[in-house]
C-alpha cells in the first residue's frame, strides 16, 4: 500500500500535516532519492545538489524583486539563514524510517503571496523495474529551468504522459537540433562497444546524482568514457541506458518509432551491482 505523509519545516522542526493546500504554491527547488533499508546512493551528492538550487532560486527571487539581476540581489543570505535549508535537510533525513522502500523528496516552494516553505514528502517507493521503454518529444522544450530540479516537475509529467498512448514509460528532450539531452524523468548514457558515453556538458539538463555515480564507477575502473551530439538515429546498435534515483540504472528495450537499440548479456546486471555496492547508510 502506497503511504505518503507531508512535513513542513517551521521554527527548526519538522511538522507533520494532516492537509496541506499547496495551490498558492510553486516548486523552485526539489530532489529525491531511493531510500532501501536504511540506506541511499550518493545521498551527500543529492544534498549538494538540493542545497544549491536553493540557494539559487532564493538569490534568483531577490534579484527579481529588487528588479536587476542576480548579482543585484537585495540581502538573499538573510532568507537563507531564516529558512535554514541545512537544519531542514537534515531533520528530514532523520524522520525516514530505516525498513523499508522510500522514495522522499524535499522541496522549496514559493508562496504566491511572497515568502518561502521548506517541505518533506514521505513517500513509500513506487514499483521499480530494469527496462523502460521510450519516446522522443516531439513538442517544444517546456523546461524553464533546465538546470535545476524542481520548477519543471509538472512539465516533466506532461511529456511523460504524453507518450504512454504510444508504449512508452519515458519522453526523451531534443535539442532543437535533434540531437538527444536527457529523459524527462532520467539521465540517458550508452554504449558504443566499450565506450561509455554521454550528451555533451552544453546540452542543458539536471545534473543526474545517478550519472555521476556510474561515470565517477567508469573511471575508477578504468572504462573509457565520451561526451558526443547524436541524434536518436545515430544511437541505432548501441545499448541504451535510462538512469534515476528511483530505477538506478534500466535498459532501454525500445525507442517508439525511433532506432533499434542492443543489449550486451550481462552488463546491465554487473553495472546495478556495482551502483548497489555503493549505497551507505542514511
Amino acid at each position: 500500500m502506497s503511504v505518503e505523509s507531508i512535513h513542513r519545516w517551521h521554527g527548526g522542526e519538522l511538522h507533520p500535516l494532516d492537509y496541506c493546500d499547496m495551490t498558492e504554491t510553486s516548486i523552485a527547488a526539489a530532489d529525491s532519492w531511493f531510500v532501501t533499508e536504511g540506506t541511499a546512493l550518493a545521498l551527500g551528492l543529492h544534498r549538494e545538489r538540493f542545497l544549491a538550487a536553493v540557494t539559487e532560486a532564493v538569490t534568483e527571487a531577490a534579484a527579481t524583486e529588487a528588479g536587476g539581476e542576480a548579482g543585484d540581489a537585495v540581502e538573499p543570505h538573510l532568507a537563507l539563514a531564516a529558512l535554514n535549508p541545512v537544519g531542514f535537510w537534515d531533520a528530514s533525513r532523520a524522520v525516514i524510517p530505516r525498513t523499508g522502500d522510500w522514495f522522499p523528496r524535499v522541496e522549496l516552494q514559493h508562496r504566491a503571496a511572497g515568502g518561502w516553505l521548506l517541505v518533506l514528502r514521505l513517500r513509500s517507493a513506487p514499483e521499480r523495474s530494469r527496462s523502460v521503454v521510450v519516446a522522443s518529444w516531439g513538442g517544444e522544450d517546456p523546461r524553464t529551468h533546465p538546470r535545476r530540479k524542481g520548477p519543471d516537475l509538472a512539465a516533466m509529467l506532461a511529456l511523460r504522459t504524453a507518450v504512454q498512448p504510444a508504449g512508452a514509460g519515458e519522453a526523451v528532450i531534443l535539442t532543437p537540433e535533434g540531437f538527444v539531452v536527457e529523459g524527462a524523468y532520467s539521465a540517458l548514457l550508452w554504449w558504443r562497444g566499450e565506450i561509455l558515453c554521454r550528451p555533451l556538458d552544453e546540452f542543458e539538463r539536471v545534473d543526474s546524482v545517478t550519472a555521476r555515480s556510474v561515470l565517477a564507477l567508469a573511471a575508477a575502473l578504468g572504462v573509457e568514457t565520451f561526451a558526443e551530439a547524436v541524434t536518436p538515429a545515430e544511437l541505432a546498435g548501441t545499448e541504451l541506458w535510462s538512469l534515476s534515483a528511483l530505477h538506478g540504472i534500466r535498459i532501454v528495450t525500445a525507442w517508439v518509432d525511433g532506432p533499434a537499440l542492443a543489449e550486451l548479456p550481462g552488463r546491465l546486471s554487473t553495472w546495478r551491482a556495482r551502483l548497489d555496492a555503493l549505497r551507505k547508510p542514511l
